[in-house]
């Protein structure tokens, strides 16, 4: 995770009443990081949802989608101020949300941070501490703890 978010990526009170509101609010949020164009960033991941659905249930959703012009992997995350419907698979409302937006051409890249972040939201304990907390500095060291502490 240290390679995929910033302190800078978390929007720990997203106020979205709506799935697209949220993803638009994402795309600036990641449009700030990468030096992409906003409407270019939420198109892609409008385009992925129009594939189905990123909403991947227990109120966690992971879009996801690929720009050309990007150098690596990016993730923004959000704790959401009330869950919104997102279209999950199990119809239940989101409230933390996981965007990654990776080069084109990185298709294992790509993929491995997915697997890495289903991995992570997976993880029930987890998931209730990021709901638990409205600091950004506390969300960022949740979610990259268990790699900080590996790497110490």
């Amino acid at each position: 995770m240290l390679d995929l978010i910033t302190p800078h990526a978390i929007l720990p009170n997203l106020k979205a009443g709506s799935k697209k509101q949220a993803l638009q609010d994402m795309a600036r949020k990641a449009a700030e990081l990468t030096g992409q164009h906003e409407r270019a960033i939420f198109d892609v991941l409008l385009e992925r949802e129009r594939l189905g659905t990123t909403g991947v249930g227990h109120g966690i959703a992971i879009p996801h989608g690929k720009l050309p012009s990007l150098e690596r992997v990016y993730g923004v995350f959000a704790r959401l101020e009330r869950p919104i419907d997102f279209d999950a698979i199990d119809d239940q409302p989101v409230d933390l949300i996981f965007l990654l937006i990776a080069p084109e051409h990185a298709g294992a890249d790509h993929l491995k941070a997915l697997a890495r972040v289903s991995r992570l939201l997976r993880d029930q304990a987890m998931c209730e501490k990021l709901r638990g907390t409205d600091s950004a500095d506390a969300i960022y060291a949740l979610l990259t703890q268990q790699e900080a502490s590996h790497a110490a």
